[in-house]
């Protein structure tokens, strides 16, 4: 298994906003980029994944619910069952249910979260706006299913093609503080972003994160990655950063790709968290 990828994901790809995949491979404490890949829709992404080369990728969407949610909803509490009813739900159903659970509840405990995204500091799984990662969830978790891939600590699928939790923002946070690097809104692509943008690829090549690893990027990569004011490249190159981690944490003889043990088998855990 020599193909690392690390994967921006959207839940409603466009040509515009596409779902970007970071392609490389690591060696020696180096992850090399091969190339960025473009995808303009969730088939195609799901195309992606049945490809039968051996794989290791980080995804940067949530595999699971939170345990409380979960539990108060009546839902099923096997992750397998849990996802089954979670795709057959449309995102309507998937906001208005949030939503009444979240309007029953007090100010500042309205989301319930899962353990990872507190020590993450992401976004709670369950949210539908602003990112809306429940909806991520639902788009994505059921094309992995699909696929047949292996999600580790979580369901057992083809070990040559390994998906795990990603988060770009954590990667980015221990390098850049809360200095943001990003915008969808061109307005908003300021010239502090793109400094930003600049300091932290240069951060990733010169292995100044707790990984250990360095990136090692061609000069075009860096001006693509760079250039980009919205980020997606460089949020999926974090990813890809995250994917050789685990792979190494693996090859040391590490069990789950380095993921806590145990992890709670319905919330799933973020990798390098």
């Amino acid at each position: 298994m020599n193909l690392l990828i690390g994967c921006d994901f959207s839940s409603a790809p466009t040509r515009r906003k596409p779902i970007v995949l970071a392609l490389g491979s690591s060696a020696g404490g180096r992850v090399q980029l091969a190339r960025l890949v473009h995808l303009n829709s969730l088939d195609d992404f799901e195309a992606s994944l049945r490809q039968p080369a051996g794989w290791l990728g980080a995804f940067d969407f949530p595999f699971g619910l939170p345990r409380e949610l979960v539990e108060q909803l009546g839902w099923p509490l096997a992750w397998p069952a849990l996802m089954t009813h979670y795709a057959g739900l449309s995102r309507a159903d998937i906001r208005q249910t949030f939503a009444a659970f979240c309007n029953a509840r007090p100010a500042g405990g309205k989301f319930a979260h899962r353990a990872t995204d507190r020590l993450a500091g992401s976004s709670p799984s369950m949210k539908w706006v602003n990112p809306p990662v429940a909806y991520m969830l639902h788009a994505g978790v059921p094309r992995l299913l699909a696929a047949g891939v292996h999600l580790p600590g979580l369901h057992d699928g083809d070990r040559n093609r390994v998906a795990l939790e990603a988060y770009p923002g954590l990667l980015a946070r221990e390098v850049l503080g809360h200095r943001s690097y990003k915008s969808d809104d061109r307005l908003k692509q300021t010239p502090e972003r793109l400094i930003a943008r600049k300091d932290l690829v240069t951060a990733l090549e010169m292995g100044q994160t707790r990984l250990g690893l360095r990136l090692k990027l061609t000069h075009a990569q860096r001006d693509t990655l760079v250039d980009d004011g919205s980020g997606d490249g460089l949020d999926a190159v974090l990813c890809l950063m995250q994917a050789a981690w685990a792979q190494t944490q693996h090859a040391q003889g590490a069990p789950c790709y380095g993921l806590p043990a145990p992890i709670d088998p319905l919330e799933g855990w973020i990798v390098t968290a």
